[in-house]
């Protein structure tokens, strides 16, 4: 069986908030086994700890947020949980010096750097898993999860958008080792007929082409273009397993999404843990 990991050492980035626009600095530590993931605002000194569990999730609007019991929240914090997802760290100190985790380059590329600049080493107990016994289903309208038992994971995603640089987009990842390669460094993508009103709204301050795919009503207007035709259904992958590492362990199931986003990811893990008889702790 697989040992939990940590990193070796404390090492950090800074960057911008996607949504707060405040440049903001993230250090990632090393964690004793057992512990999880989890956040801390450095920049309050009390009541300032936030593990990184689904049933803290207090906001999905355009981001995923944590909250405590005093009110401190992190959000945007689903890019960074796909790097350790991807990257299989179980236990680390994540600590931010503000309300927003940085967007970097809008994927989870410059975290998994950061990971392995900090280093990766085994731990000494073994990992446990989050394994499906039943199929779980969670709807919304045309959006959709299902999660069937199987003895491996694997996500299969599905999106439509009414755009020409869209449309519908498919692709599966069955294996975790191939994150960094697939899927992490597929960026988060936005419309430039939205900004304003979001702007006005308290989100996307910090958007910029240099964190987001900005799209026009004719295509994509960054001048690099895409790093690959299916970034906008891989980040939505992205996306997904960050969320679904919410759940404390790495999940065995078969994942099947349908136009899916961080309330539906949310909901589903809130519905797993509803339902004893549905999973097993291996």
């Amino acid at each position: 069986m697989d040992y939990q990991q940590t990193v070796c050492k404390k090492d950090g980035v800074s960057g911008i908030g996607l949504h707060t626009g405040e440049i903001v600095n993230l250090v990632i530590s090393p964690l004793k086994e057992d512990s999880g993931i989890i956040f801390k605002r450095s920049d309050i000194s009390k009541n300032n700890i936030i593990p990184a569990k689904f049933f803290n999730v207090t906001n999905t609007k355009l981001c995923t947020e944590i909250s405590n019991a005093s009110g401190i929240k992190i959000a945007t914090i689903e890019h960074i949980m796909a790097a350790l997802w991807g990257m299989d760290i179980d236990n680390a100190l994540i600590e931010v010096s503000g309300p927003e985790v940085p967007a970097m380059d809008g994927s989870s590329k410059e975290f998994i750097s950061l990971i392995k600049r900090a280093g990766i080493k085994a731990q000494s107990k073994k990992r446990k898993y989050l394994k499906i016994l039943d199929t779980i289903k969670v709807t919304d309208e045309d959006k959709e999860i299902v999660i069937e038992s199987a003895n491996n994971f694997a996500i299969d995603f599905d999106i439509e958008f009414n755009h020409q640089s869209i449309g519908h987009q498919n692709y599966s990842l069955s294996d975790s080792t191939k994150f960094e390669d697939e899927i992490g460094n597929a960026r988060t993508f936005g419309f430039l007929c939205d900004v304003e009103f979001l702007k006005k709204n308290g989100l996307a301050r910090g958007a910029s082409l240099n964190n987001s795919i900005g799209l026009s009503e004719t295509g994509v207007v960054n001048s690099e273009g895409l790093r690959c035709e299916d970034e906008f259904v891989k980040h939505k992958i992205l996306d997904c397993v960050g969320d679904l590492f919410l759940s404390g362990y790495r999940i065995i199931g078969n994942i099947k999404a349908t136009k899916a986003g961080h309330n539906l990811n949310n909901a589903m893990l809130k519905k797993i843990f509803d339902n004893p008889d549905s999973y097993k702790i291996i």
